[in-house]
């Protein structure tokens, strides 16, 4: 029996269980190794006539790649941030964009959490130094994180999960919120008021033209000297250039970075040079259960919009 429907996967894998939930409601899965180019793209979609692609990672879905199979009908990101996705172009051409929003909030927020927990105790210098034989013994003083004042630029599931992490663990938390509340949490309306009262910056916005540079020189001067900057985001949220400048002159003291402007992140780049910042390879909500619930709700945002059930509201970006 022929499918009823086609599915471009952009990796070489994806989760049994979403898999499953596709070829139960008669799909075909078609995956994409290796390059991941706007070419390979087009011509994949083109040689399948998919339906739908799961996008996983960063690929580019294009005017063009959108357009080489006439029977697109969704794009279903394996995660939340579609900036890769041209959203104007979907719309254009009556094509859904849905993402999984809050699947992996928990992970990421872990993470997060883990980065500022690290950078604050020292952890990866004090291995380097007991690796090499030196032992600070009582000679060393580490700083705190309960007390500390952590600020979320980034409300949403993933910001709303860290906030929770960090005060149950005894920070003081303080939320960029320009209009309503933030679940009891303190909150400051303008960027420019918050940064000076931090130790601690965590950003979880999304990677849109008002969000791409956000932080940058002047924004990073505000920080109090010695504070530290959390980025899960996306790498283009802070300027790249000004961020090594401010690590270089000691403005800040660290930073915890699982996403940059270049992925993979050059072995050569100036952050992979500094000792004081923590680098991760944009895995902050690979986890094996995060995993699976994003993929599951990938799948069945893929199944519902072609047969014709609406998606949840907040599923749906265009």
């Amino acid at each position: 029996m022929s499918p009823h429907f086609h599915v471009l996967v952009t990796a070489s894998h994806w989760a049994e269980p979403a898999q499953r939930i596709i070829q139960q409601a008669g799909g075909q899965l078609h995956f994409l190794p290796g390059s991941l180019s706007e070419d390979a793209l087009a011509a994949r979609m083109a040689e399948t006539g998919a339906q739908a692609i799961v996008l996983r990672g960063s690929a580019p879905i294009t005017d063009r790649v959108l357009t080489a199979s006439p029977a697109l009908r969704i794009v279903a990101k394996n995660g939340a941030g579609v900036d890769s996705v041209d959203l104007e172009a979907a719309r254009a051409h009556g094509i859904a964009v849905a993402v999984a929003p809050g699947a992996n909030a928990g992970a990421v927020a872990e993470h997060a959490v883990a980065l500022m927990l690290a950078l604050t105790r020292q952890l990866p210098l004090l291995d380097r130094m007991v690796r090499a034989g030196e032992w600070a013994g009582s000679t060393w003083q580490g700083r705190d994180f309960r007390g500390a004042t952590v600020g979320i630029v980034g409300y949403g599931s993933i910001g709303r999960a860290t906030a929770q992490l960090a005060s149950a663990l005894g920070a003081r938390v303080l939320v960029l919120r320009p209009q309503g509340q933030a679940d009891g949490f303190a909150t400051e309306a303008e960027l420019h008021r918050l940064l000076p009262q931090l130790d601690i910056l965590s950003l979880h916005c999304p990677l849109t033209e008002r969000s791409r540079g956000l932080i940058g020189a002047r924004e990073l001067a505000l920080l109090p000297r010695g504070s530290l900057l959390i980025n899960t985001a996306r790498g283009p949220v802070v300027d790249e250039a000004a961020l090594i400048d401010a690590l270089r002159s000691g403005q800040l003291g660290g930073a915890g970075l699982d996403t940059f402007d270049t992925e993979p992140l050059p072995a050569t780049h100036p952050l992979a040079t500094l000792a004081q910042v923590l680098l991760t390879p944009h895995v902050a909500g690979v986890t094996r259960d995060a995993g699976l619930q994003v993929a599951t709700m990938t799948a069945r945002n893929i199944v519902d919009h072609l047969t014709h059930t609406a998606l949840p509201a907040l599923h749906r970006v265009a």
